[in-house]
C-alpha cells in the first residue's frame, strides 16, 4: 500500500484518483530511499513503473522544500530522457500525481517550434522534463539555467547510449551542480553505462528489478511457425477471429510498418504506423488515437516505440522477430504491466529460427509454439495448404509488394548515432536510422 511509504496526504489522493493503490516493486524499495536523499541506481526495464518511483518522491521533496525553506524560484529538478514520447509521458505522469502540489513543470523536446517552451520556461518551473540535444539547444540560448537545481534524473540511460546521446548527457552533466541528488535508471549496464553511473553517483543505493533477461510471468507467449508470405494473412486471421481489443505490432523496418498498416486498413481494421520518418505531430496523433482506442492497431518500429506506456495494453504481436533477443524482452513488456495480464503473439518464417534460438536462449526457456495455426510452415520450411483460406489481394499487387526491395531480414547494419548539428529536431535527426528497405 502506498499508505506505508511516508507519502504526503496530497499525492496519496492523486494516486487514488488514479486508481493506484498498491506499488510495484521498484516504486517500494526506491521511494523511501529517494524520499531520504540518497542517490538510487536502478536497474529496471520499461513497465516496471520506474516513472512513478522517481516523480512522487520528486514532487513531495521539492513541495517539503517549498513548504519549509522558501527558497528562490529556479528549476529544482531536470528528468532527461532519451525520446519525445517518454517526455511527454514523464510530463504527464509529474502532472497526475502533483494535480494537488503547488509544483510547476513543463517539458521540452525537438522537433517543435520552441516558443512555447520557453514561454513556459520564462513563467517559471520547478521540474524540468527534457531531451538532450533540445536541452543544450535551450541552455546555449541562455533560456534554461540550472544553477539551482538540487534532483538530477536520468531516464534509461542505456538507450541514451544507443541512440548516440552519451555525449551531450556528459555535456549537461558538467553543467549542473556537483552537489545535487542523482537517480541514474537503466534497463542493462553495459561497461560505458556502468562507468558513467560511477562517476556522477555519490554512495548509490541499488535497486534491482526484472532483469532483462526475464520476461514477466503475467504475459502468455506464443510463437507461429509461418512463412514470410503468409505472415500478413496470419495477422489479419487472428485480429478477426481472436479476442484482440488493442495490438501494437512491431515490424523491423520503417517500410515493414507502412506495408503492414496499409494492408490492415485495406482489410477494413483501424492502423496506424509510428516510425522515424513519420512527422512529430503524425506521430503524436498516431499514438494519441491508439490510447484512446480510435486506432485498434499501432505498427511500430523498435525505437519509435521506446517509452511508449499504454494502459491496458492486451496484445503485443512480433510480426517480425528483433535480431537482438534483449529487444524481445523489452517489446513484449509492454503488455503485462504492473500485475495486469497480457500476450504476446511472434510470428516466425525460416529466416528468423536462428533469432528464435537467441530469444529463448536469453529468457530460459521456450516459448510455446501455438496449436491454431491456420497457415502452417513444415519442418522442412515448406509452407502446407493453409486450413484458413487467406483474405484476397490482387494478384499483380500481391506480387509487386512481396518481391519490391530487399528481404527485411537481410542483417542490420550497424546503428549510425550521428552527430547532428544542434538544430530543432536534433533529438530526432541524431537517432540511429532504423533500417529501411
Amino acid at each position: 500500500m502506498f499508505e506505508k511509504l511516508n507519502l504526503i496526504d496530497p499525492i496519496l489522493k492523486a494516486l487514488q484518483a488514479e486508481g493506484y493503490i498498491n506499488p510495484t516493486p521498484i516504486q517500494e524499495q526506491a521511494i523511501p530511499v529517494l524520499l531520504q536523499r540518497k542517490d538510487l541506481l536502478g536497474c529496471a526495464q520499461t513497465g516496471t513503473g520506474k516513472t512513478a518511483a522517481f516523480s512522487i518522491p520528486m514532487l513531495q521533496l521539492l513541495h517539503q522544500d517549498e513548504l519549509y525553506k522558501k527558497e528562490p524560484a529556479g528549476i529544482k529538478a531536470l528528468v532527461l530522457t532519451p525520446t519525445r514520447e517518454l517526455a511527454i509521458q514523464i510530463g504527464e505522469s509529474i502532472q497526475a500525481y502533483g494535480k494537488l502540489l503547488r509544483i510547476k513543470h513543463t517539458v521540452i523536446f525537438g522537433g517543435v517550434s520552441q516558443k512555447p517552451q520557453t514561454d513556459a520556461l520564462r513563467a517559471g518551473v520547478d521540474i524540468l522534463v527534457a531531451t538532450p540535444g533540445r536541452l543544450l539547444d535551450l541552455m546555449d540560448q541562455r533560456y534554461i539555467k540550472l544553477d539551482r537545481l538540487k534532483m538530477f534524473v536520468l531516464d534509461e540511460a542505456d538507450r541514451m547510449l544507443d541512440m548516440g546521446f552519451i555525449h551531450d548527457v556528459k555535456k549537461i552533466i558538467s553543467r549542473i551542480p556537483a552537489k545535487r541528488q542523482t537517480i541514474f535508471f537503466s534497463a542493462t549496464m553495459p561497461p560505458e553505462i556502468s562507468a558513467l553511473a560511477n562517476t556522477i553517483l555519490t554512495n548509490p543505493v541499488r535497486v534491482e528489478v526484472t532483469p532483462v533477461s526475464s520476461t514477466a510471468n503475467t504475459v502468455k507467449q506464443e510463437i507461429y511457425f509461418v512463412d514470410k508470405a503468409n505472415k500478413r494473412h496470419l495477422l489479419l486471421h487472428l485480429l478477426k477471429t481472436n479476442n484482440i481489443n488493442t495490438a501494437l505490432v512491431f515490424t523491423r523496418t520503417k517500410h515493414g510498418a507502412d506495408r503492414v498498416a496499409k494492408d490492415l486498413n485495406r482489410a477494413g481494421i483501424m492502423a496506424e504506423a509510428i516510425h522515424g520518418n513519420k512527422s512529430q505531430n503524425a506521430r503524436q496523433r498516431a499514438l494519441s488515437n491508439f490510447k484512446e482506442q480510435k486506432t485498434r492497431v499501432l505498427v511500430a518500429t523498435d525505437i519509435a516505440a521506446r517509452g511508449i506506456d499504454i494502459d491496458e495494453l492486451s496484445h503485443v504481436i512480433n510480426f517480425e522477430l528483433p535480431n537482438v533477443p534483449e529487444t524481445y524482452v523489452h517489446r513484449i513488456g509492454r503488455t503485462g504491466r504492473a500485475g495486469a495480464s497480457g500476450s504476446s503473439i511472434s510470428f516466425c518464417d525460416t529466416e528468423e529460427k536462428a533469432y528464435l534460438k537467441d530469444i529463448q536462449k536469453l529468457i530460459g526457456k521456450s516459448v510455446p509454439v501455438a496449436t491454431d495455426n491456420p497457415f502452417p510452415m513444415n519442418a522442412n520450411g515448406v509452407v502446407a495448404q493453409p486450413a484458413h483460406k487467406p483474405v484476397q489481394q490482387p494478384q499483380q499487387k500481391q506480387r509487386k509488394d512481396f518481391r519490391k526491395g530487399k528481404s527485411s531480414h537481410t542483417a542490420s547494419k550497424k546503428p549510425n548515432s550521428g552527430n547532428a548539428s544542434r538544430k530543432s529536431g536534433r533529438d530526432w535527426l541524431s537517432m540511429p536510422r532504423e533500417q529501411n528497405y
